[in-house]
């Protein structure tokens, strides 16, 4: 059986080149770099927009704070599964603690969801029965929230590539960027028009953007703790590529999956063509879907192939054969 990482092992099969698993450990540094002090700037400036938008009672403010929350939430459980995540694997846990970045960023998820519906719910009740608002507190204070949005996702653009949780992180700030964006429209239509009903009909703008961030993690989370297969890879131009393979007379049971970000794994059983070795047929399929697919941590078990067909012959009465049936 090969498994990609190491060197052959007896006749069982080979094992093909594996990079993947050094590279979590800096990984995980690098976006752990930039989750820290972006976790301080938006749980800073999220109870300073909160207090603010309680004050000037400003929805669209509120709401912002509100994404900001969702925000200071997924940057903290980022921060948290980068160092969960670089935990050495374990009896128990032979994969490590790799899931655990999807599960926070799935809560994640579900935390944006969560907020979406709060901000529409006070939205309709807002438009219906207007309140006085503070326009120049809270033009200034979403203005405040943008630069800050900007900041964080500056900080965040490095370790993007690195993590899905980084990655969501990110969602969240740009999105929040956009909500800041819509809190100063209310704000200068309240300053200049005394607009108001403009603060919570910004204020859904803002809810349908954190519902479509919400939704985007959800999706991206779920397929991979579904195990379907990575959306980069096309299984029937893996298959062919195994079935192509010199020495390989069939497969079957090929799974591709998604353990986290950045190591996909996929294990298939070979029947081997007659005078093949195992070992050699194994390494030529480990070699091919690291080359054409850029699939390093594979599982190949090669199967002997099937026995020649009997041929019945008829026999007499004493045992003696009659000849072939054919």
């Amino acid at each position: 059986m090969t498994h990609g990482g190491h060197g052959a092992h007896g006749g069982h099969g080979a094992h093909g080149g594996h990079g993947g698993h050094g590279a979590h450990g800096g990984h995980g540094a690098s976006a752990g770099s930039a989750l820290g002090p972006a976790l301080v700037l938006t749980a800073s400036f999220m109870a300073v927009e909160a207090g603010v938008g309680f004050w000037t009672r400003s929805l669209a403010l509120v709401a912002d704070a509100g994404h900001m929350l969702a925000d200071a939430g997924a940057l903290a459980l980022a921060f948290f599964a980068q160092r969960v995540a670089t935990r050495p694997r374990t009896e128990r846990s032979t994969y490590g603690y790799r899931r655990a970045e999807v599960l926070a960023a799935f809560a994640n998820g579900m935390l944006l969801a969560g907020v979406a519906v709060l901000i529409l719910k006070e939205a309709s009740e807002r438009y219906f029965s207007p309140v006085g608002i503070r326009g120049e507190a809270m033009l200034g204070t979403a203005i405040a929230g943008l630069v800050v949005n900007l900041l964080v996702a500056a900080l965040l653009m490095r370790g993007q590539r690195d993590s899905i949780n980084v990655r969501a992180a990110l969602a969240h700030v740009l999105t929040d960027a956009l909500g800041s964006v819509a809190a100063i429209l209310a704000g200068v239509a309240i300053v200049t028009l005394g607009w108001t009903r403009a603060d919570p009909l910004l204020a859904v703008g803002i809810a349908l953007l954190v519902a479509w961030s919400g939704f985007r993690v959800l999706k991206e989370t779920a397929a991979i703790l579904l195990e379907s297969a990575p959306p980069h890879v096309d299984v029937m131009a893996v298959e062919r590529t195994i079935r192509e393979t010199p020495g390989v007379a069939d497969v079957h049971d090929l799974h591709v999956w998604r353990i986290s970000e950045r190591f996909d794994s996929l294990t298939a059983h070979v029947t081997l063509c007659r005078g093949e070795h195992g070992t050699e047929v194994c390494r030529r399929v480990a070699d091919a879907l690291r080359a054409q697919h850029g699939l390093t941590h594979v599982t190949i078990q090669p199967e002997a192939p099937p026995p020649d067909a009997v041929v019945p012959v008829r026999s007499s009465r004493d045992g003696k054969p009659l000849g072939r049936t054919g």
